[in-house]
């Protein structure tokens, strides 16, 4: 039996604990007229949202949570990292136009392979550097609705795995912001 890949867009808004007081903080919104979109069976999307969404249909709303443990797992200390700040020098210059508190950058291991890391500390001979995935530690409480459920079309399937593979593949909102557009993907790109 082949394959079922079905297209999937969905209105959402995502919450996580504060870790204080417990209650839950909005962090990311995802809107009918700019919905997250992904295609099923490809591996886009962390496992435990695809299989909440393949079984709905258009307009069913959803409430679920995925536990840490099934999302971006733990917050792990080992994956806070000091580089020398010579690491970031352009022209014999640090460059603060990219390396400041807060900032998303994208780094490349020797091997080639490419992440992000989120800058926490600005030293003043090193840049701490955290390797966690944003959301790491935090259970996933998505609400929303399922705008578009379909099977998808082979031109679709083409472009998300060119996207899924590095190139531009029309991941629902362009290249730009990662898939759809929204933020940072936690439902939907792994990354």
């Amino acid at each position: 039996m082949a394959v079922k890949n079905n297209y999937i867009s969905v209105a959402y808004q995502l919450y996580v604990n504060d870790g204080e007081n417990g209650k839950e903080d909005l962090v990311e919104e995802c809107s009918a007229e700019h919905p997250f979109m992904f295609i099923s069976k490809l591996g886009a999307v962390l496992e435990p949202f695809e299989d909440a969404l393949d079984p709905l249909n258009e307009g069913d709303n959803f409430d679920f949570v995925i536990p840490c443990d099934k999302a971006y797992g733990p917050f792990d200390e080992q994956l806070m990292f000091d580089v020398p700040k010579t690491a970031f020098m352009q022209n014999g210059k640090f460059d603060t136009k990219h390396i400041y508190e807060g900032n998303i950058i994208p780094l490349q291991a020797e091997d080639g392979s490419r992440f992000n890391g989120v800058v926490i500390e600005v030293k003043e001979d090193a840049v701490t550097i955290d390797l966690n995935h944003p959301r790491a530690g935090q259970d996933l409480h998505f609400v929303g609705t399922v705008v578009t459920h379909r099977e998808a079309t082979n031109e679709e399937i083409t472009q998300m795995i060119t996207a899924l593979s590095g190139g531009c593949g029309g991941c629902g909102g362009g290249c730009s912001e990662g898939c759809g557009g929204c933020g940072e993907g936690c439902g939907g790109c792994e990354g």
